[in-house]
């Protein structure tokens, strides 16, 4: 019998239970509610990390006791607006909503959190409300996006330059968890891209939005190879490396308390207090 994952479909005595057993994980993935071209749903990152992040927590729920929260559908992305179907949120909001997750796991039991990332612009909020909270709540907090993990291993699958933005990557993911709403008869029309898309110099950093990087489709890549068979293999090497995050003890020790008091009289080896 396969170990149930998936924290909405267990009841609350079960996930009570499971919280209280030592090092219980609790897995967020955590997405956006944007376009994603002509081709692809709205869901997309969410659904994609969602997938991931319950793929992952299968290969290791015999061993380590882990509960998948429903995936954060909303996320920061603003710079998806001018092409319709997008909700964001600010900082302020997203790391409230955070915040909020992270103090309710905390009084229900668990003593860690893994966030996996499908959206590329939750990468930065995300790496400083992680470091923020993870001192906060005295609790290891990880953030990881599947799509930037064993690169070399999607790269030598992708027949395009992958991962981008409704590409060859994330349409064959789509295609493997939920091909009913993936539109490939679109697929010509998503890589029709005129004028050239603009970017910063190298070394420095902007805000761009989609309009100006994709400004025809929305699309930033070419979802013409993908396929359903990509998807699977994708999905599969993405949940062995958060597998293997998850196995890895030196990504879960205690965060150093820098706030305390007087941790500034303590020591740098280690050694709290």
């Amino acid at each position: 019998m396969t170990t149930e994952v998936e924290w909405a479909r267990m009841t609350a005595p079960e996930l009570r239970a499971l919280a209280a057993r030592p090092n219980a994980l609790a897995v967020l993935p955590v997405g956006s509610l944007e376009q994603h071209g002509p081709h692809l749903p709205v869901i997309t990152d969410t659904a994609s990390a969602s997938a991931a992040a319950i793929r992952a927590a299968h290969l290791v729920a015999d061993e380590i006791p882990i509960a998948v929260l429903p995936g954060l559908w909303l996320g920061m992305s603003e710079h998806h607006l001018p092409f319709g179907g997008t909700v964001s949120l600010d900082y302020e909001a997203y790391h409230g909503i955070l915040r909020s997750i992270v103090r309710s796991l905390k009084a229900l039991g668990f003593k860690r959190l893994l966030i996996v990332n499908g959206h590329g612009g939750n990468i930065d909020p995300l790496a400083v409300a992680v470091r923020e909270l993870a001192v906060t709540f005295s609790m290891p907090i990880v953030a990881t996006t599947p799509w930037m993990m064993a690169h070399d291993e999607i790269a030598a699958i992708a027949e395009s330059e992958t991962p981008r933005h409704a590409c060859e990557g994330e349409t064959s993911v789509m295609m493997a968890i939920a091909g009913d709403i993936v539109r490939a008869d679109k697929f010509d029309e998503a890589v029709q891209q005129a004028p050239k898309r603009t970017e910063a110099p190298h070394g420095f950093s902007r805000f761009y939005s989609f309009s100006e990087r994709a400004p025809v489709t929305g699309t930033w890549g070419d979802p013409r190879p993908a396929s359903r068979e990509k998807g699977e293999r994708f999905l599969a090497i993405q949940a062995a490396a958060l597998a293997q995050g998850i196995r890895d003890e030196r990504l879960w020790s205690a965060p150093d308390p820098v706030w305390q008091q007087e941790r500034g009289q303590g020591t740098t080896s280690g050694r709290f207090g």
